[in-house]
């Protein structure tokens, strides 16, 4: 074998792993449409899921058409992201931020594998539990 074969068997040795790898991780996303409660109608959404190296999942939520909650009716100051596992209570996970074009994105990681989560407008972003409308709602399942 010439040294021009062995670097070429080197360099598809170091690539196919990686495109394998790259391809899995793609392979194992999983999206769940978010649903639009009547008070925000043009509200749209998506739930991509993935699992890190650990075995948790990864969570990207995109949501677009969502109106700032101090527009809402009653104005509320922020907008709230829940976990709830069935049979547990509801978990904050932070807050949505809405950008002026009236986007919003978070991301988190979570040991839960199957749960709800849904987006709350809320008057006071301290709640410990969800007290206000409910506008958004997915089912996460791994």
């Amino acid at each position: 074998m010439t040294f021009k074969d062995k670097s070429k068997l080197l360099r598809v040795s170091f690539i196919v792993p990686f495109a394998i790898t790259l391809i899995c991780s793609f392979a194992y996303a999983k999206k769940f449409p978010l649903v639009a409660a009547s008070t925000v109608p043009a509200a749209r959404g998506e739930v991509e899921t993935g699992k890190d190296k650990n075995g948790n999942t990864e969570i990207k939520l995109e949501t677009e058409h969502l109106a700032q909650p101090d527009k809402l009716t009653p104005p509320k100051t922020a907008y709230l992201i829940w976990f709830q596992e069935r049979g547990a209570e509801p978990a904050m996970q932070g807050q949505l931020r809405i950008d002026k074009k009236l986007k919003g994105e978070f991301k988190t990681v979570t040991p839960m594998k199957d749960f709800d989560l849904f987006v709350t407008a809320e008057s006071d972003p301290a709640v410990k539990a969800p007290s206000g409308t409910e506008v958004l709602r997915a089912t996460v399942q791994q």
